[in-house]
């Protein structure tokens, strides 16, 4: 493992444009880290999942919002902190989705929240008024990849 700081972060504008770069960012800092192929990908895509979340729901689509991106590392945990002033929610309104009936419906979206949880070890949301809304999501390396069933 080479050295690098314990915290970078990167801001883009609320703006599906800017996810590629969102993408790579989090991705040379998992691969930096040390984790292998699976799981860059898996934390990738947990990133890109709450990105896009921020710009449909927070944002409600405006490219004028800012999406603030940490990425913070430390012993074995790989930490990235994703703050936005949109609109708030409730995270206890989203429940698990009925895999089967999603599909059979060809449902497009809402399993963005179900995705992270699945694909990252830690999940939280804090979401307070006057204060920016912030998700985290936390990746231990050297844990269980996420579709091995743990």
């Amino acid at each position: 493992m080479s050295r690098f700081p314990r915290s970078i972060t990167t801001t883009v504008r609320s703006s599906t444009d800017h996810l590629r770069e969102v993408r790579h960012f989090v991705e040379a800092a998992a691969r930096q880290f040390g984790f292998v192929d699976e799981d860059v990908s898996n934390i990738v895509l947990a990133v890109d999942e709450a990105c896009t979340n921020i710009i449909k729901h927070a944002y409600g689509g405006s490219s004028t919002g800012e999406i603030r991106v940490t990425v913070i590392r430390e012993g074995t945990s790989f930490e990235v902190q994703i703050h936005d002033q949109g609109r708030p929610f409730d995270p206890e309104s989203i429940h698990p989705p009925n895999l089967k009936q999603h599909l059979s419906e060809y449902r497009r979206g809402g399993l963005g929240v179900y995705l992270m949880r699945r694909l990252m070890d830690q999940v939280e949301f804090s979401i307070h008024p006057g204060r920016p809304n912030e998700v985290r999501l936390v990746k231990y390396l050297g844990s269980p990849s996420a579709h091995t069933g743990t």
